[in-house]
């Protein structure tokens, strides 16, 4: 793509997500959700490709429904309030809708669908913008929003959590892979977010830094499914020694970063008197593991002198940037100590 033309749609992909975190009043914050999705629906079918093309149909299609709830709920909260104010929807009705609303918009479980065969169709790094930075404008409303129904928060972060883990079971393509790793870790925020929205932030914030890693490495290979990860140490050696610890970070396994996140969700749960709560949550984050660890078994333990049926990629130095990929890997596996500091400046 023409790269004025991308900084043409990147430009109000930022606009977009800016307006609604500034927004107080739903038709602004609206507004704000419909230039992000309009901004990125010619970068996920720039490729010409028909599963490109059914990608953005779907994701086109999720997305209107949801603003158009949205809209309702927010609609239907000023008739019954006269209230506009996002902290205002204090009628049970609309507060709901615009829950389900929210979920359906950044892929909670049971409204999550769309998002495995979305990221399935697309290309990695419209993938990474789909998975980080279109969270970020739904996630601020969610956590605007009125809390009037705890148990369906916890409803959600649970199924979420449970589908998250087990959707990915049986997968052998790493763009669905991720999908249903971000249906999990976003479970794990909406769990804790009527108990803590700070303990929210920083989950969402080392997801962010884990899932760029993640993709970045993936980018740099050149690899979309588990298969052809087997052959990536040929190709970037280091990449591959360090890549098992990435998707261990993802599964939150001590002493990685990702760890910090589940460690304090699981402590603010049990001090919320909710053990049932934190020992499901722990277990199906053990299902999210199993995955992960597949992923780590191709990279490692199937080279050589074992026979792979994929050709070997050429260890060519990349023209990628690969300064950013470092940086997102070395806070991702590295930034565990910091976590009570980091906890303690999110706290107002």
């Amino acid at each position: 793509m023409n790269p004025y033309i991308t900084a043409a749609l990147i430009f109000p992909l930022g606009l977009g997500t800016t307006i609604t975190f500034a927004s107080s009043h739903w038709l602004l914050a609206w507004m704000g959700l419909e230039i992000n999705t309009l901004a990125i629906i010619p970068l996920m079918s720039q490729h010409h490709h028909p599963r490109a093309t059914e990608a953005t149909t779907k994701y086109f299609l999720t997305q209107a429904t949801a603003a158009a709830m949205i809209l309702f709920a927010s609609a239907t909260n000023a008739w019954l309030t006269g209230e506009w104010e996002i902290q205002q929807m204090t009628h049970p009705l609309p507060a709901t809708a615009t829950t389900m609303a929210l979920a359906l918009k950044i892929g909670l479980a049971p409204v999550h669908f769309w998002l495995p065969e979305v990221l399935q169709g697309l290309d990695l790094t419209t993938g990474l913008i789909l998975s980080t930075w279109q969270k970020l404008a739904p996630f601020a409303l969610l956590m605007q929003t009125p809390w009037t129904n705890p148990e369906l928060m916890i409803t959600l972060g649970l199924a979420s959590t449970l589908v998250g883990g087990w959707g990915g079971l049986n997968q052998t393509q790493l763009r669905k892979l991720l999908a249903y790793s971000s249906i999990a870790h976003l479970g794990w925020m909406v769990l804790v977010l009527q108990f803590s929205p700070q303990l929210t932030l920083l989950a969402l914030l080392t997801y962010f830094i884990m899932t760029f890693s993640a993709f970045m490495m993936f980018k740099t290979n050149n690899t979309t499914s588990i298969n052809s990860m087997a052959a990536s140490w040929a190709k970037a050696p280091a990449l591959t020694a360090l890549a098992p610890l990435i998707m261990l970070s993802l599964g939150g396994l001590p002493p990685l970063t990702g760890f910090a996140p589940k460690w304090l969700i699981l402590q603010e749960l049990t001090k919320q008197e909710l053990p049932l709560m934190a020992t499901l949550a722990a277990l199906t984050a053990l299902l999210s593991l199993y995955f992960y660890l597949r992923v780590c078994y191709a990279m490692t333990l199937t080279v050589s002198p074992n026979t792979l049926t994929n050709t070997m990629p050429w260890r060519l130095l990349t023209p990628q940037l690969t300064l950013p990929l470092t940086i997102s890997t070395t806070m991702s596996l590295l930034l565990l100590p910091l976590a009570p500091t980091t906890l303690t400046l999110l706290t107002p």
